[in-house]
C-alpha cells in the first residue's frame, strides 16, 4: 500500500515517520486495499492536533492521532478524504464547486461503511463522530443540507457559492459515487450480494482482492485481481473527471464501445459482429430468447444440450421466464412467471448423463440430437439448437459430422447458438463459429477471472442483420432486464425498453477485458508450454491421492477436435473429482460443507496441533464450487472442480523473464499440493463435516 502514502520530500522525516504512526497506519491503509490511489496527495499524522481531520486540497488529508487509536474510524474518516480529493481533482480544482466533492464523499462513504464486516460496524457504534453520525442516522445526502453543515465544510475549509448541486451532476454522482468494489456487485442480481461476516458472495469470490486466498476456481467465479481492480479503480477517476467535461451520457456511451473493440480486438473479430453485454451468462440466454422471437414468426423449439451442465437458470430463460427473483435492474419479480410479451416455445433438454450418471458417448449424443433437430423441423418449427463448448465440467457436445449431417435435412429452419460461457476458446475458435453464422455466448468471468457476472453474446452478420430490419420489438417485460443502451444502437426494436446505463456490468468488462490482455501477452509458445505443465501436475495429483477420484478416470472423450495442433479447448483445464472417506463416497451435503471449510481459515479448531498443521488450515483454498452428479454405486453426490485459469499464466509472465515464469507456475503447482491436503485435513477430521 506504499503508493497511498506519497510525500512531498522523501528526504525531510516527519512525523508521519515516527515508529508508532507508522505502524498505526499500516494498520489501517492494509485493512482494505481498496483504498484508491492518488497522485501527490500525502497522508500526514498529527500528533500536535490529535483530533484534527482536514483536508488540503489536491494537496493532503491531515487526521490527527487521536483517530488511530480506533483503526476503523480512522479508515472511514480517510476513505471520506481521499473521495474527496478524487472528485475535486476531476473537477480541476474548481472551489466553487466543492459541494460536488462533499456529496459525492459522503455517499461513497456511506457505501464504504454498509461494506465494512460487521464485527468491524460495532466497533463504531458508540462513537460520537461527524461522519459516522451523518452514515448511521442516514441523512439524506444532498447539496442543500451539506451546504449548510459548517462543520463538514471546516474539513476541507471551501465555501460553494452555489445553492445545490449543477442538475447535470445527479446523474454522474447515482452511477459513479460508489466504490469501485460495490459497482463490480452492482447491475447483476441477489447473488452477488455478499455476507457480513467472511464478505463472500454466493460464489465464495469478494468483488475487491482476496491475495490471501489461493485460487483455482475459474470454472465457477473468482475474486478479482489486484491488478485488474487496481486498474477499474482508476478507470472510474477517468470516468468522473471525463462525465464532467464532456458530459455522463457521451462518456458513458464511449467507455462501452471502447470495450466492444477491445474485445474485438482481443479476437480478431470484424466490425460487422455485434456485440451485446449481458449481466450473466443466463441473460444471455434470454437475450437470445428474445432475439429469436423477434426474428423467427415460426414456432420455436430450443434444444439444450448439456442442459445438465450448463446455467441453472438457462432453461427458464429460453422459455422467457423469470429466473431469479430479482432482476440485473434490481426489479423484484417471481421466480419461474413468464415474462410478458414471450410467445410460448418448447424446450428440449439433452444432458450429457443418463438417469445413472454415466456419460453418454459421442455418438449417443450426436443421435439425441439429430433425432430432436429433425422431428422439430418435420413439425414445421424454427430449430434453435445450443450446443456445449465447454461445460463446467469440460465436455463439448454435438460433433462436427453432426452439424453437418443436420444440414442435410429438407426444410431445416435453424439458428445454431454456442455456448463458450467458460471461454476456454482461442481466438480462432470464436472466428470459426461466427463464420458459420453461429451466435456464440461468452463471459469474461470464467477463464479469463474477471469478476463473476460478465456475459455477452458475439452476433454474426448475419443475425445481426435480421435484428435490425426486424418489425417486432423486443418483448415488453424485458424492461424489468435491460436498458436501451444495453442494445445496440441501430435496432429499433430496444427502443421501447428502460433508459440507463449498467455501470456494473460495464466495470465488471473492464477487469475481464485487462486479464485477457494480459493473458494474451505471454508469449504463445511459453502459454502453451505452461498450461500443460499446470494441467498435467493438476491431473496427477488428483490421481495420486487416494481420497479423490477423477469424474473422468473411465471416460472416452467428448471433444469434437483433433487435437493435432494446440489449443486451450485441446487440453482438459477442468479437474472434476469425487470425494472419498473411507472407500465411501461423500454425500452431497457433506461435498458442499467441505467446499466452503476449504475456502475458509479454520486455525480456531486446530489451536492445540502443530505450527504446519494450523498454517494449513488457515490457507484459504477457493475451487470450483460443487456440481451434484451420480456415483458410480448410483448415490447421489457432488464433485469438486480445480480449474485452470487465465492468471496462472498471466501472474507468472513477468519482466519477460523465462526462467521465472516456469519457476512461478511451479509455486502456484505448489499451492494445489496444499489444497488437496487441507482436503485430507479435513476428511480426518469428520466433525468439521457434521
Amino acid at each position: 500500500m506504499t503508493n497511498n502514502i506519497l510525500l512531498e520530500n522523501q528526504y525531510n522525516r516527519s512525523s508521519l515517520f515516527e515508529k508508532e504512526n507508522v505502524n498505526y497506519l499500516v494498520r489501517i491503509l492494509k485493512r482494505f486495499n481498496t483504498v484508491p490511489k492518488i497522485n501527490n496527495i500525502n497522508i500526514i499524522t498529527s500528533t500536535t492536533e490529535p483530533d484534527i481531520f482536514r483536508i488540503v486540497p489536491n494537496k493532503a488529508i491531515i487526521i490527527g492521532s487521536s483517530f488511530l487509536d480506533k483503526p476503523i474510524l480512522a479508515l472511514v474518516y480517510l476513505r471520506f478524504g481521499i473521495e474527496w480529493q478524487l472528485w475535486y481533482k476531476a473537477l480541476n480544482n474548481e472551489k466553487e464547486d466543492a459541494a460536488l466533492c462533499d456529496v459525492a464523499a459522503l455517499e461513497v462513504t456511506r457505501i464504504f461503511y454498509n461494506l465494512l464486516p460487521k464485527d468491524d460496524k460495532e466497533k463504531l457504534e458508540d462513537l460520537d463522530f461527524l461522519l459516522i453520525n451523518l452514515i448511521k442516522n442516514d441523512v439524506k445526502v444532498d447539496a442543500a443540507s451539506l451546504l449548510k453543515n459548517e462543520e463538514l465544510q471546516a474539513y476541507h475549509r471551501l465555501k460553494s457559492p452555489s445553492k445545490s448541486c449543477q442538475e447535470s451532476w445527479k446523474t454522474i454522482v447515482d452511477n459513479l459515487a460508489k466504490p469501485t468494489e460495490y459497482l463490480l456487485m452492482a447491475g447483476g442480481d441477489l447473488r452477488l450480494n455478499i455476507d457480513e461476516i467472511q464478505l463472500l458472495n454466493k460464489y465464495g469470490c469478494r468483488p475487491f482482492p482476496r491475495p490471501d486466498a489461493f485460487t483455482f476456481a475459474s470454472s465457477t467465479a473468482s475474486s478479482v485481481s489486484n491488478f485488474a481492480y487496481d486498474k477499474t479503480d482508476k478507470i472510474r477517476s477517468i470516468l468522473i473527471r471525463n462525465s464532467l467535461k464532456y458530459g455522463f451520457e457521451k462518456t458513458t456511451l464511449e467507455f462501452a464501445a471502447l470495450l466492444k473493440n477491445n474485445l474485438r480486438k482481443i479476437f480478431k473479430l470484424s466490425e460487422e459482429c455485434e456485440i451485446i453485454f449481458s449481466p450473466s451468462g443466463t441473460d444471455s440466454a434470454l437475450q437470445i430468447a428474445a432475439i429469436t422471437q423477434i426474428i423467427s414468426d415460426k414456432e420455436i423449439t430450443h434444444i439444450l444440450v448439456a442442459s445438465d451442465e450448463t446455467g441453472s437458470g438457462v432453461a427458464a430463460a429460453l422459455k422467457g421466464c423469470h429466473f431469479e427473483n430479482t432482476t440485473a435492474l434490481n426489479i423484484p419479480i417471481k421466480k419461474g412467471d413468464s415474462i410478458e410479451g414471450f410467445r410460448p416455445v418448447d424446450l428440449i433438454k439433452i444432458p450429457f448423463r443418463d438417469q445413472n450418471g454415466a456419460l453418454k458417448s459421442a455418438s449417443q449424443l450426436d443421435q439425441e440430437v439429430f433425432d430432436a433437430v429433425a422431428q422439430t423441423t418435420a413439425l414445421g418449427r424454427h430449430v434453435v439448437l445450443h450446443t456445449m463448448d465447454q461445460s463446467k465440467l469440460g465436455y463439448q457436445s454435438p460433433t462436427d459430422k453432426l452439424i453437418i449431417k443436420l444440414n442435410t435435412i429438407e426444410a431445416l429452419s435453424m439458428q445454431i447458438v454456442v455456448d463458450g460461457s467458460q471461454l476456454r476458446l482461442d481466438p480462432k475458435d470464436i472466428q470459426n463459429y461466427l463464420s458459420k453464422g453461429y451466435i456464440v455466448t461468452i463471459t469474461g468471468s470464467k477463464f479469463f477471472t474477471g469478476p463473476p457476472y460478465s456475459g455477452a453474446l458475439f452476433l454474426p452478420k448475419n443475425v445481426s442483420k435480421l435484428a435490425q430490419s426486424a418489425k417486432n420489438s423486443l418483448p415488453m417485460g424485458l424492461k424489468q432486464y435491460y436498458n436501451h443502451s444495453d442494445w445496440p444502437a441501430s435496432w429499433s426494436c430496444s427502443t421501447a425498453l428502460s433508459d440507463g446505463y449498467n455501470y456494473g456490468s460495464y466495470m465488471r468488462w473492464h477487469a475481464a477485458i485487462i486479464e485477457m490482455f494480459r493473458y494474451y501477452k505471454t508469449p504463445v509458445l511459453y502459454r502453451n508450454m505452461g498450461i500443460e505443465m499446470f494441467c498435467n501436475f493438476v491431473e496427477d495429483s488428483i490421481k495420486d491421492a487416494t481420497f479423490l477420484k477423477p469424474i473422468y478416470e473411465h471416460e472416452v472423450k467428448t471433444n469434437n477436435y483433433s487435437s493435432k495442433e494446440f489449443g486451450i479447448r485441446n487440453i482438459r483445464t477442468i479437474f472434476p473429482f469425487f470425494i472419498l472417506n473411507n472407500d465411501e463416497v461423500l454425500s452431497v451435503d457433506k461435498v458442499k460443507k467441505l467446499y466452503a471449510l476449504l475456502n475458509s481459515d479454520l486455525s480456531e479448531q486446530f489451536a492445540d496441533s502443530s505450527i504446519e498443521i494450523i498454517r494449513l488450515a488457515a490457507q484459504k483454498c477457493h475451487i470450483g464450487q460443487a456440481v451434484n452428479v451420480i456415483y458410480e454405486d448410483k448415490s447421489p453426490t457432488a464433485v469438486l472442480r480445480i480449474s485452470l485459469g487465465a492468471r496462472v499464466i498471466s501472474e507468472s509472465w513477468v519482466n519477460r523473464d523465462i526462467s521465472l515464469f516456469f519457476r512461478n507456475i511451479e509455486l502456484q503447482m505448489t499451492q494445489i499440493t496444499i489444497t488437496i491436503k487441507k482436503i485430507e485435513l479435513i476428511l480426518s477430521n469428520p466433525d468439521l463435516l457434521n
